[in-house]
């Protein structure tokens, strides 16, 4: 219960990872606040601060919201400027308005833990080629790096997990199917531990990041996707 007397906010709650996170900071005593499309628009600077007021003081926000927003993969030509701003505010802007709401509040006490949740494709390429998606998750690492700078002075610590394939909701599960078996045997062949990622797998890396004792890591990014990238 390392977490006891603190409040996170987890956003992107509606399934899959979120749901992983919140549940996992709520087992070490945080009390969790969880956010979904269905509760504020993350990506309308009023919703965030409407939201966050009502909750008061954060210790812990964790940046899980985002997603391709219902897009698939075609030619940067064919991208309408529409669709590529959906992508980024869903994934990129979000998170940059739930930090300015959190920081003040971290700054007066002292503390504070923000984790984003970016992807692999921050780190490499989208599987679904989408550009905006990749583009956003690459921006969230360097938010991470350019923030953990600005706010260590204060006691707030910055970090990302970069996540592998984690079959953890209905668009990945659409993804998954349209491997075929033979797609989905590459995939995990290609996987050092030769399975699929859970949603607790990530929950698990956001443990670590908002614990007492993680105080002097800082502007990390982890690739929680096992062994993937060493293939």
């Amino acid at each position: 219960m390392g977490l006891a007397g603190r409040t996170a906010v987890v956003t992107g709650t509606a399934h899959g990872i979120g749901t992983a996170i919140a549940k996992a900071l709520t087992e070490d005593g945080a009390t969790v606040h969880g956010v979904d499309r269905d509760t504020a628009d993350l990506t309308s600077p009023q919703a965030v601060a409407d939201f966050f007021a009502a909750i008061g003081p954060v210790d812990i926000l964790v940046n899980n919201a985002g997603g391709v927003v219902g897009q698939t993969g075609k030619p940067l030509e064919d991208v309408p400027p529409e669709d590529w701003h959906a992508v980024v505010d869903a994934n990129l802007t979000s998170a940059y308005l739930c930090i300015r709401a959190v920081i003040p509040g971290m700054k007066a006490r002292g503390w504070g833990r923000i984790v984003n949740i970016s992807s692999a494709a921050g780190l490499t390429v989208s599987r679904t080629g989408i550009q905006a998606y990749a583009s956003a998750k690459a921006g969230q690492i360097g938010l991470t790096r350019q923030l953990a700078a600005e706010l260590g002075p204060f006691g707030i610590t910055v970090n990302c997990i970069a996540p592998g394939f984690i079959l953890s909701n209905p668009t990945t599960q659409i993804q998954w199917d349209g491997y075929g078996p033979e797609g989905q045997a590459q995939m995990v062949a290609g996987i050092s531990m030769r399975r699929l990622g859970q949603p607790e797998d990530i929950a698990h890396g956001v443990q670590f990041f908002a614990a007492e004792r993680s105080g002097w890591v800082t502007g990390q990014t982890i690739a929680i996707d096992g062994g993937h990238a060493f293939l």
